[in-house]
C-alpha cells in the first residue's frame, strides 16, 4: 500500500468520524496536525484508533503506538506521523 494511498484511508475515516467539515480549511496533507489544524476531541481519536484497526486490523496497534508517546508528542501528532507509523506496520 503505497504513502498516498494509506493518507486517503485516514482522510476518509477522519470524514467519517469528525464529518466533511473537517475539510473546510482544505485537504488534509502529512502536515496537518490532529490537535492544532483538525482540532480532534480525545473520542474522535479513540474513534479513529477504532476505524483504523478495523481497516488495517491487528497489526497497526494506533492504542500501543500512541500509548508509548508523551503528552506533547501526542499533541503535536501530524497526519503523516500516523501514515508512517502504518505503512511501518504494513511493511
Amino acid at each position: 500500500m503505497t504513502h498516498a494511498e494509506i493518507l486517503k484511508i485516514v482522510e476518509e475515516s477522519l470524514v467519517e468520524i469528525a464529518g466533511d467539515e473537517i475539510l473546510i480549511a482544505g485537504p488534509i496533507a502529512m502536515t496537518t496536525s490532529f490537535n492544532g489544524d483538525l482540532e480532534l476531541e480525545s473520542i474522535e481519536f479513540v474513534a479513529l484508533a477504532e476505524k483504523l484497526q478495523q481497516r488495517f486490523g491487528e497489526k497497526v496497534d494506533f492504542v500501543g503506538w500512541i500509548s508509548g508517546k508523551e503528552l506533547d508528542q501526542i499533541i503535536g501528532l501530524t497526519v503523516g506521523e500516523l501514515v508512517g507509523f502504518i505503512e511501518t506496520c504494513l511493511a
